[in-house]
């Protein structure tokens, strides 16, 4: 299995130098690949006897020339420019099997990263030794044990972070406390409503932190373009929105450690969140709660325990499904939040309502009528299957 933890790093002066020297190593040789790449592809194209491009050709000739025509890359690790061509191939094999869109070119400030191979590095405790450079403190000590794979070094609002990969054979966590199963239901004004009745409200970040934002990305724009005011003030502002993703994830990371840990099955829904990012009224809400990052670390952190998400079907009417006697309605608008089940009478909480019916798709879909496995949750067919909504949001939350 592979994991990769980040750690804040702690440089001095000398030590950062360093690290955004290779940074700017790192992205000149992959800007120097990708327009060579361009440029022998394009030759090609008009002649069939030139050679295919691969980034395996890319580094052979940047390591012919490179001690001629490019003396200071030697100052850094050889690693920062051979892993950044190795990246540029991994990025046109995306491109080619339509994963991914055609690679671009890294801009500085943007793309300061810069990665090594195992053979590379090494970590003690809370120390990180790069090549040239040397020792460097770490801010923690690595949280798992076993075969080091990579480290990649990246700056974001001013700090250096090591994300390090390791090969481990087993995540030491102890199993769920296996409450049950539980459904969980995602929306905008409550980030998570269990079918417990509990209900856990987001941080709302940007929501919270919008003015200041505003206000700092004015003072960005009114400052002279190349001007130490203006790099200050861009420094500023990367801080904010990093400080913002912060919150965000550390909200999730709480709430799905505590899911996982307590609960054996989880049931949530497969929330079409491009199509619900459509909506030009909710989008910044949706965008703010962070639907997919929940849903990824329920899966990995679920699998470490040995629990499970169940993930229901887009088209299951979660909120429009009575879950005491299965009626289904025929139209719920978004606003209406409570309804009134019109085949047995009982008075509905439109969240509380769905994740309860995620938990009984939950458990139905991992336990058959004879107590063993099942395959997985069935899609809904037939009557009960809603009619599709050309309103992505109205249909999803």
């Amino acid at each position: 299995m592979l994991i990769a933890h980040r750690i804040a790093l702690d440089p001095n002066n000398v030590q950062a130098t360093y690290l955004a020297r290779a940074a700017g190593v790192a992205r000149f040789a992959y800007n120097w690949a990708l327009a060579e790449w361009n440029r022998q592809y394009a030759a090609r194209q008009a002649d069939a006897a030139w050679p295919q491009p691969s980034q395996l050709s890319l580094r052979r000739q940047l390591n012919a020339i490179k001690r001629a025509q490019f003396p200071w890359m030697l100052e850094v690790t050889k690693c920062a420019p051979q892993i950044a061509i190795i990246q540029l191939g991994q990025a046109f094999n995306n491109f080619f099997a339509g994963r991914a869109r055609h690679p671009k070119f890294r801009r500085k400030g943007k793309h300061d990263r810069f990665s090594i191979s195992n053979d590379q590095f090494r970590v003690a405790g809370k120390r990180l030794r790069i090549p040239i450079l040397g020792w460097l403190r770490m801010r923690e000590a690595l949280r798992f044990t076993g075969h080091l794979v990579s480290a990649t070094i990246s700056r974001q609002a001013g700090r250096w972070y090591a994300s390090i990969t390791v090969d481990t054979p087993d995540v030491s966590l102890p199993p769920a406390e296996n409450q049950g199963a539980v459904g969980v239901d995602l929306g905008v004004s409550t980030l998570a409503t269990l079918s417990t009745g509990e209900t856990f409200t987001g941080p709302k970040p940007l929501r919270t932190l919008l003015d200041r934002l505003r206000c700092l990305s004015r003072a960005l724009s009114r400052k002279v373009k190349g001007s130490n005011n203006r790099a200050r003030a861009k420094a500023k502002l990367a801080k904010l929105h990093a400080r913002i993703g912060n919150l965000r994830r550390d909200a999730l990371h709480q709430l799905t450690s505590d899911l996982t840990r307590r609960y054996h099955t989880i049931g949530i829904e497969d929330l079409n969140v491009r199509g619900m990012l459509g909506n030009r009224r909710l989008s910044r809400a949706i965008a703010d709660m962070g639907f997919y990052e929940l849903r990824r670390q329920l899966e990995y952190k679920a699998a470490w325990r040995g629990g499970q998400v169940v993930v229901a079907d887009r088209w299951y009417p979660s909120s429009k499904t009575c879950s005491a006697c299965g009626h289904v309605l025929e139209t719920l608008a978004l606003g209406q939040r409570s309804w009134s089940c019109p085949g047995c009478a009982t008075e509905h909480d439109r969240d509380v309502n769905a994740a309860m019916n995620l938990r009984n798709l939950a458990v139905s879909s991992t336990v058959t009528a004879c107590g063993g496995e099942g395959s997985g949750p069935v899609p809904c067919t037939g009557r009960n299957r809603p009619r599709r909504s050309r309103n992505p949001t109205a249909r999803q939350l």
